[in-house]
């Protein structure tokens, strides 16, 4: 995946999004999904696929057999072990949404633009600097401790 869309002119930080991505939806299937079902391609498997479109959106998406709810983003606590996936897909896509079938078969996919970004991941999620921190003012409740 990642050669093809180098040559094909998308940006190393748009690569790893995708990547991320696609291993978070991977990894909803896996957990939440059932295998596709008998006679359909794949037999007991999930399904994965990428593509970039005409005008430079890639779209990954994967597909299962469905599960007993529709994928949602959570408000997991902050001990929780798991229901961040959405979420970070949330952060990392242009967009997502997800497709069902007739078959009982359920899509889930992001896009994300296959041109230059701006800012990468982790430049978006990168702690405050000491000088934001500052402003918020944390020390002032401990000023009359002298």
């Amino acid at each position: 995946m990642r050669d093809q869309l180098r040559v094909g002119g998308v940006s190393e930080s748009v690569i790893d999004d995708a990547v991320l991505i696609l291993s978070e939806l991977l990894s909803n299937a896996c957990r939440h999904g059932r295998p596709l079902g008998r006679g359909m391609v794949g037999d007991g498997d999930v399904r994965a696929a990428w593509h970039v479109d005409k005008t430079g959106r890639l779209t990954v998406e994967v597909t299962d057999g469905g599960g007993p709810t529709r994928p949602a983003p959570a408000t997991p606590s902050v001990t929780a072990h798991g229901g961040r996936g959405l979420n970070i897909i949330t952060a990392l896509a242009d967009t997502w949404g997800v497709r069902d079938d007739v078959h009982g078969e359920v899509t889930v996919w992001a896009v994300v633009h296959a041109g230059h970004r701006h800012e990468d991941f982790a430049t978006r999620v990168t702690a405050p600097s000491a000088a934001a921190l500052s402003e918020l003012a944390f020390a002032d409740p401990f000023d009359d401790m002298d």
